[in-house]
C-alpha cells in the first residue's frame, strides 16, 4: 500500500525531561506532508530524535519521516539547506 500524504496524521515529539520547552507538544494536521515537513523544518532535533508520526494506522519513527520527507514523492517544496 503506498504512502498518502493526504491522510490526516498525528505528530508526537519526544518528551525531553532535562529541559522544558514550550510550544513543543503533541499535534494534529490534516495532511501528513505538513506533519512530516513541520517535524523535519521546525521541531527541534533534541525533540525529533525519538519522535514518531502516526498515519493511519501506520507509525513513523524519526528516521521513517525523514525517509517520508526525502522521498520523491514529498508534494511540498523542501526548505533550501
Amino acid at each position: 500500500m503506498a504512502f498518502s500524504y493526504d491522510t490526516a496524521a498525528e505528530l508526537f515529539p519526544a518528551a525531553i525531561r532535562k529541559k522544558r520547552r514550550t510550544g513543543v507538544a503533541y499535534r494534529r494536521f490534516s495532511k501528513a506532508a505538513d506533519a512530516v515537513r513541520y517535524a523535519i523544518e521546525e521541531l527541534p532535533a533534541d525533540c525529533l530524535n525519538g519522535a514518531y508520526l502516526q498515519v493511519d494506522e501506520a507509525r513513523f519513527d524519526h528516521n521513517g519521516i525523514r525517509t517520508l520527507y526525502e522521498s520523491d514523492d514529498y508534494p511540498l517544496q523542501r526548505r533550501a539547506s
